[in-house]
């Protein structure tokens, strides 16, 4: 085992951890800030993959996906909030279960009559590539750089959002308390809008940053959102920074496990079992990360106060 080979899985764990961050960050302000349970936020995730592929594919620019998808996949997370959502604010959490999975159904069927069943490609443009060399005999792929740079800034944007602006404020104090803050004249409604604006077009950029990783299909937002409640509940429901330290950690025990687990148990094993035990267990690591969180903390590392 070399120091540079783990050097690059812990470059693919700050990199995964990174792209969960952009995901869990749009979730947690939604429970966090509106006590809402969305089992559809991997779906907007999804909407945001499949916006940039087709507009990439048709005008042949990554870029213009980008810039698409981000307006698009609002304009969707807002209808939804319009439509539906609001609907479900003073009914209790099965409700929303039920509500938001009923949406996931009707998202994997839109998917497939608006833009078809079969995965679409999201190629990279040459400046994103190639790779990167770190190291002397340690290249790394620059796309998987842009994606740990995108996130630290999103990560510092909702920082400086979160507790240095009046809106800020404002999403700070509704989350406390949203009967005061409306008591005090602010539109609740305008703000949770808002909010899960945001919120969706967070969860597109995550989406757009996987497209080129993963394969745009439908249903791609389910294993997702698993990772992404994980992330939550280790970071702390309702926090910010708890999701971005949640998504670190699970990010990099599912790639340092991934990697390394099924060549330690090839020490006593044959290959196969070995691959398929260390797989197995490489996939349970961040669920007996997330249980020994809880023994410990039982409001995640890093609770909203309030």
């Amino acid at each position: 085992m070399s120091l540079l080979l783990i050097f690059e899985q812990l470059l693919n764990g700050l990199q995964f951890g990174v792209m969960l961050f952009l995901i869990a960050a749009g979730l947690t302000l939604v429970l966090g800030i509106m006590n809402l349970v969305n089992l559809a936020h991997g779906s907007l995730y999804m909407v945001g993959a499949f916006v940039c592929a087709w507009v990439s594919l048709q005008s042949g620019s990554f870029l213009l996906g980008l810039v698409a998808a981000l307006p698009a996949t609002a304009l969707v997370g807002i209808l939804v909030e319009l439509l539906v959502l609001r609907r479900l604010y003073d009914r209790d959490h099965l409700d929303q279960v039920l509500a938001t999975f009923g949406l996931i159904l009707f998202f994997n069927e839109g998917v497939k009559i608006v833009f078809g069943a079969r995965p679409l490609r999201l190629d990279l443009p040459d400046w994103l590539s190639g790779a990167v060399e770190i190291l002397p005999g340690a290249p790394y792929p620059a796309f998987r750089l842009a994606i740990i740079a995108v996130g630290l800034l999103v990560g510092l944007f909702l920082y400086w959002l979160v507790t240095r602006t009046r809106l800020g404020m404002l999403i700070r104090a509704g989350a406390s308390n949203r009967e005061m803050v409306q008591a005090l004249g602010v539109d609740i409604a305008k703000l949770y809008t808002l909010v899960f604006g945001l919120g969706a077009v967070l969860a597109a950029l995550g989406g757009v940053m996987a497209g080129p990783i993963y394969a745009v299909e439908v249903g791609m937002g389910e294993p997702m959102l698993i990772m992404v409640f994980v992330v939550i509940v280790i970071g702390g429901i309702g926090s910010i920074r708890g999701a971005f330290v949640g998504a670190l950690l699970v990010g990099l025990t599912f790639m340092l496990c991934r990697a390394f687990l099924p060549g330690l148990f090839g020490l006593f094993l044959d290959p196969a079992g070995a691959a398929a035990v260390g797989g197995a267990l490489a996939s349970m690591a961040i669920y007996i990360l997330m249980a020994g969180v809880l023994i410990a903390r039982p409001r995640g590392l890093f609770p909203a106060q309030g």
